[in-house]
């Protein structure tokens, strides 16, 4: 299982007592955090949901890459576009 290890932004949940097996999607930039879990049951196995929270961390991190700041940190459209980003 070592291609199921916890990488940056993406963490690997395998707990035996847990309900939820899957991957955790954790960005924070700018002040502002983005989580989302991909569960294994859902996306059917540990691949697929890798390859769906890959997917959605690289989606956020252009989004995130190509928004303009206002006072430092990510505009109300930007967190918006971002959560919709993730959620899908």
């Amino acid at each position: 299982m070592s291609n199921y290890t916890s990488r940056k932004n993406l963490t690997r949940f395998t707990y035996e007592n847990s309900a939820f097996l899957g991957w955790r999607l954790y960005v924070t930039n700018k002040g502002k955090s983005f989580v989302k879990y991909f569960s294994d049951k859902q996306y059917g196995g540990p691949k697929e949901s890798l390859a769906a929270a890959e997917a959605a961390l690289k989606e956020l991190k252009t989004i995130l890459g190509k928004a303009r700041l206002v006072n430092g940190t990510h505009s109300d459209t930007t967190v918006k576009k971002a959560l919709k980003a993730i959620k899908n």
